[in-house]
């Protein structure tokens, strides 16, 4: 490699940058190898929601040409060709999704909407849009989704946290939000999830609207609704938008539409903020394969299927609810019961032995199931007010069946992994606390 006098890579490239940590992801640390049981990601366990069976034309006279919505197809020979820059048909059938009519009389159109690779995008597009770097900050509510934090990082914006109130379940403290907004004008976003993550819990439409009627401040609440269809019929506020001018409902196909390998997320707003977001985005953002997927998803067949997944998917979660509870060091479920995954404290010894959360517990019970068992969970005992926790997934039957079996094996089994707090592994303390902070650094 050549070098030069003048050029400096630390010097060269945006401090913010530079400090970056390694974005990390769930397949970072266990595999997808075909072996391992995957409930940490939040992924749908019963698939894509397509009517494959019915639906799928594996020959090219099918796969090629003018594409049938109500059919699984993508126009091969037209991948040659850009793709459409404006998605208006995929934008139509999303509105069509969330019509409901359940929060107002109005309609949403296609230009209520922006869509891009996956939520992620629309996060990042709306950071761009509205905060100038190094000056504007964005406020959350932990424990909460990373990617936000990632994303403010990436774009030199600062963060101000109000925490959840546990005691009430994880919910919104609107009075202390609107507080630091009032004190705070340089804060433009409000990042607040329904169902929560990784708290699984839907937030009080009440408190958001007493975030969107703030007397002074000048900016936006996004709500982030990844999991929005495993809660109860007409949850979403997606059509909200057309009453609040200062609303952003974020979607994605990644969850309950099974759809998490084509990157497709929404941003449900007024016209006016669509607009923005559209002007700023790169003009093809959303290949011709991914619209193509998504428009067959949003069919009535398919959406069918998605529902009926989601069916299984409840039925699974009420019987972890019933199941894990029996298990020795099985603590409480925090949060809400509204998504597709749980959150569960482990003990540092039996409940009634006066057993309490232990994140080295957790640790001993995510590593063993992973490294021994082949099921991998989610670690989530360092996020605010979720000491000794996992996030689990909600599998199939058999995925369940699994999960329930190895945990009982590693809590109460002969052989089953020493889980108390003074012994274990022979790690320092310093030790256990990295291995802590690296497993709960994973976003997802």
């Amino acid at each position: 490699m050549k070098h030069t006098r003048a050029f400096r890579l630390e010097t060269c490239a945006r401090p913010n940058i530079l400090s970056l940590q390694p974005y990390r992801c769930a397949r970072d640390d266990y595999k997808d190898d075909g072996t391992n049981i995957l409930l940490d990601a939040n992924e749908n366990a019963y698939g894509p929601s397509l009517d494959v069976q019915g639906n799928l034309h594996p020959d090219a006279s099918n796969l090629n040409g003018a594409i049938d919505p109500n059919k699984l197809e993508v126009d091969l020979l037209g991948l040659n060709r850009y793709p459409d820059p404006h998605q208006t048909e995929l934008k139509h059938h999303l509105c069509k999704l969330r019509n409901l009519h359940t929060h107002t009389t109005k309609d949403l159109s296609p230009e209520h909407l922006f869509v891009g690779v996956g939520s992620d995008e629309v996060i990042d597009a709306l950071l761009r849009c509205f905060c100038t770097p190094s000056h504007d900050k964005i406020l959350t509510c932990p424990p909460t989704y990373g990617m936000y934090a990632v994303s403010a990082q990436v774009n030199d914006v600062e963060i101000v946290k109000v925490p959840l109130d546990p005691a009430r379940g994880f919910q919104l403290q609107p009075e202390a939000i609107n507080a630091a907004l009032s004190s705070d004008p340089s804060i433009k976003l409000v990042y607040v999830t329904s169902p929560g993550n990784p708290t699984a819990n839907l937030l009080s439409k009440s408190d958001i609207q007493k975030l969107l009627e703030h007397p002074t401040w000048n900016g936006v609440v996004v709500l982030d609704e990844a999991y929005i269809d495993f809660s109860r019929d007409g949850a979403s506020l997606a059509e909200w938008v057309t009453e609040w001018p200062n609303l952003v409902v974020m979607q994605t196909l990644s969850k309950a539409f099974g759809l998490a390998g084509i990157r497709l997320g929404a941003a449900f707003t007024s016209p006016e903020v669509a607009r923005l977001l559209n002007n700023l985005k790169a003009p093809y953002n959303i290949s011709s394969p991914t619209s193509a997927l998504a428009i067959s998803a949003l069919q009535p067949n398919n959406v069918a299927v998605m529902r009926a997944n989601r069916l299984k998917i409840m039925e699974q979660r009420q019987r972890l609810l019933h199941e894990l509870p029996k298990i020795s060091r099985i603590g409480r479920f925090l949060g809400g019961t509204d998504s597709n995954f749980l959150l569960v404290e482990i003990l540092d010894k039996p409940r009634i032995h006066g057993g309490r959360p232990s994140n080295k517990s957790a640790m001993a019970l995510y590593e063993g199931l992973a490294e021994t068992r082949g099921v991998v969970v989610r670690f989530r005992g360092k996020e605010m007010s979720c000491e000794g926790c996992l996030r689990i997934t909600v599998g199939t039957s058999k995925e369940v069946d699994r999960l329930l079996e190895e945990t009982r094996s590693i809590l109460e089994g002969e052989k089953g992994i020493d889980l108390g707090t003074d012994k274990g592994d022979g790690r320092t303390k310093e030790e256990e606390e990295v291995k802590e902070q690296d497993a709960n650094g994973v976003i997802a």
